[in-house]
């Protein structure tokens, strides 16, 4: 089952390249190939909301890779967490897009 996360942005003509980019980076440096999955967009009140789903075996790749990371971000729960770290992640790379764990 993936892993599904809720992204949340005001700029998704600007971030939706900045996310593909970074997840393909995250595929690559994970030795992994067709790791994800993107839903279509859906804009209300100013904000486009929309899914990406991690196939299981990026994900589990993602939490091997980068375990003490994830471990070190902020969050109580593993799920907080890895959403915390996700966050940060596509914030180094110019997105600056909210994340919700739906699925982990």
């Amino acid at each position: 089952m993936p892993t599904i996360l809720e992204i949340s942005s005001t700029k998704y003509d600007d971030d939706i390249p900045l996310i593909k980019k970074a997840l393909i980076n995250l595929e690559s440096i994970c030795e992994v190939r067709d790791g994800f999955l993107i839903s279509e967009p859906m804009a209300r009140f100013g904000w486009t909301f929309f899914k990406i789903a991690l196939k299981p075996n990026l994900f589990f790749a993602i939490e091997k890779k980068f375990h003490d990371m994830i471990n070190n971000s902020k969050g109580r729960k593993p799920e907080d967490r890895f959403s915390n770290f996700m966050s940060d992640y596509f914030a180094a790379r110019g997105c600056a897009v909210k994340i919700k764990l739906l699925d982990y």
